[in-house]
């Protein structure tokens, strides 16, 4: 399903619940920030709907919650009541709140792209101190939200004195104020000399860079407390609580299967998300991924890749079955299921991303070479095929590919890397496209494009280290999440889950019911049951021999849940972390790159699966 078929799908849902609430029945207000969200995302519906959609969920979650609180967990009123309402409130202000959130994390991955145009419209302005050629120049060779922007106020500048750079930077400058003092330093050194001009352009550059940087350590800084909190209060704390609930049995407190789900599988999840969102959406800056559609001749999936995720899955749920016990097979399904169809999905586009990563890898190389051989006096067509030969790798088979392609189609320099048959035409890489754009305007300007390719290089150069400080710096603060989702989290459920059982006395096959009642009586009928143990004598006849610690053990922890209610509940709970924790680390990281994201939360998925059902397999042979 494509992400347009997705938009159409949730803009129905909602027109349809926003119909729940008659339009006489409750006045709507709009907030500006809510009409300038919808107004950036395009989106095709008014800041009204939105506002009664939500009012339509509320409605829609408070009734159900009311179902299910008062007749299946059977609550006293006022609790159900209570707890109903406080989900459809809080649901309304999901909807209300998401349009917003969304727009901000759009913002950011827009303005990671704020170093490239500036990059761009400085080279332009390197041959040609003439601004409205600059503009134009970076608008068009660029893609994305900032491209766009730059393009539509290049237009609207048209027939006026100014070129809509300072319109750009304008718009853009209460999100990044760098871009603005860039677009301003560019418009300054249009009319200085050649001398000042070069220290302008380079000043201009330094700035957006600067400020980019700035940004995301500062965001570095604010994030890691939170990160912290999260992690102790989102994921140590459940699972140490995990262990204690045996304890809480024998103190007479009441643990029963629905209070359970709904603070493991329903409470913790969506405090977890809320923080997830709340995180991500704070991120100022994020580099924007190579956009690679479905129709990418390199990213079609087999059909064959499924059915073989199929069969894995089942086979994996045999297993389990065999070796675990018959509650383990919903995990299997779920975790293995999902993170098998998400690796199979995602992974010849994450392919296709690797090497795109690689052809962006060496173009500051090649731009330095082909611009050296300019100043020689090569022309750019030559050089391309000198570098294509002194190039090793990725770019050096792209450029190779361009040099075949001219010859070949006698076509010119731009066509030769961006038309149809060109090297670049299975390589959507906006970066490497620029790169393009730059060595074709170089051919017709000649030898003195030498000196700004070189330039340009450097400038390559700059902001691929300053992508790879960034991830550096964040990836400090997400590694721990990561490897909390997927491994060691699961790993401490698992082996919790065992310890519960030994200890409990509670058979892998057991009772799927909590058992301690409003009385304190019990009523597990698991391993201690078959051994003869019973609750109300204190007395054990397994053998013919009547041990009282072992009977008192045995009647306290007779109150504890049975493995196979016990070990879904936590399973489902370490699979939601686990896909809840990558995707927060990935997003901080990395900003919201949906390929990456599906394809590490399936790997995740797989990893939190095996590692659960092995820790608990393990532990019980260790116990």
């Amino acid at each position: 399903m494509s992400v347009r078929t997705e938009s159409s799908a949730v803009v129905a849902v909602l027109r349809a619940l926003a119909r729940v609430v008659p339009a006489d029945l409750v006045d709507v207000d709009t907030s500006r920030t809510l009409d300038d969200a919808l107004r950036y995302l395009d989106a095709p519906v008014p800041a009204e709907t939105v506002v009664r959609g939500g009012y339509g969920v509320a409605v829609v979650v408070t009734l159900c919650s009311l179902s299910v609180a008062g007749f299946a967990a059977s609550l006293p009123l006022v609790v159900a009541v209570t707890v109903s309402l406080a989900g459809g409130l809080g649901a309304a202000h999901v909807v209300h709140r998401a349009p917003v959130l969304l727009a901000r994390t759009r913002r950011a991955g827009a303005l990671g792209d704020a170093t490239g145009v500036v990059n761009r419209a400085v080279l332009r302005l390197r041959l040609e101190p003439t601004a409205e050629r600059a503009a134009t120049f970076a608008a068009r060779t660029g893609e994305g939200p900032l491209a766009t922007s730059l393009a539509a106020h290049v237009r609207r500048a048209r027939g006026t004195p100014h070129s809509g750079l300072a319109a750009f930077g304008d718009e853009w400058a209460d999100r990044l104020p760098a871009l603005g003092r860039a677009t301003t330093l560019l418009l300054a050194s249009t009319a200085a000399t050649p001398g000042e001009r070069e220290r302008g352009l380079e000043r201009a550059l330094d700035t957006v860079l600067d400020g980019t940087r700035d940004r995301l350590a500062r965001f570095a800084e604010d994030v890691r407390a939170p990160l912290s909190g999260l992690y102790a209060f989102g994921v140590l704390l459940p699972l140490a609580l995990v262990g204690v609930l045996p304890a809480a049995a024998s103190a007479g407190v009441s643990i029963g299967a629905f209070a359970l789900v709904v603070v493991y599988d329903v409470a913790l999840p969506v405090g977890l998300l809320c923080a997830v969102v709340w995180l991500v959406s704070r991120r100022p800056v994020a580099f924007p991924p190579p956009q690679v559609d479905s129709n990418h001749p390199a990213a079609s999936t087999p059909p064959r890749n499924y059915l073989v995720a199929a069969v894995a899955t089942v086979g994996g749920a045999a297993v389990a079955f065999a070796v675990v016990g018959p509650w383990s097979v919903p995990l299997v399904v779920l975790g293995g299921g999902v993170g098998c169809t998400l690796v199979v999905r995602f992974r010849s586009i994450r392919q296709v991303h690797a090497h795109i990563r690689r052809v962006e890898s060496g173009l500051d190389d090649a731009m330095y070479l082909v611009g050296r051989h300019v100043l020689e006096g090569v022309a750019v067509e030559r050089a391309l095929e000198r570098v294509a030969d002194e190039l090793d790798g990725a770019t050096g088979e792209m450029l190779s590919d361009a040099a075949t392609t001219q010859r070949a189609l006698r076509v010119d320099v731009r066509e030769a890397f961006l038309g149809d048959d060109g090297a670049l035409a299975s390589v959507p890489s906006s970066r490497a496209r620029s790169a393009a754009e730059l060595l074709a305007l170089a051919a017709t300007e000649g030898t003195p494009a030498g000196a700004a390719l070189v330039a340009t290089a450097e400038q390559l150069s700059r902001l691929r280290r300053l992508e790879r400080e960034a991830k550096r710096e964040l990836s400090e603060l997400t590694e721990t999440l990561q490897n909390t989702g997927a491994l060691f989290g699961p790993l401490v459920g698992g082996a919790t889950v065992a310890l519960v059982e030994r200890l409990g006395g509670v058979s892998s096959t057991g009772a799927s019911g909590f058992g301690v009642g409003a009385t304190g009586a019990t009523g597990a009928t698991g391993a201690a049951g078959a051994a003869g143990a019973s609750g109300a004598t204190g007395t054990m006849d397994a053998a013919g021999a009547g041990v009282d610690a072992a009977s008192a053990t045995a009647s306290v922890m007779s109150g504890a849940p049975g493995t196979a209610t016990f070990g879904l509940v936590v399973g489902v709970y370490v699979l939601l972390s686990a896909v809840l924790l990558t995707a927060l680390a990935t997003a901080i990281e990395h900003g919201v790159d949906r390929v990456l994201l599906g394809y590490r939360i399936g790997l995740a998925l797989l990893t939190a699966t095996t590692t659960y059902l092995t820790a608990f397999v393990a532990a019980g042979l260790l116990v």
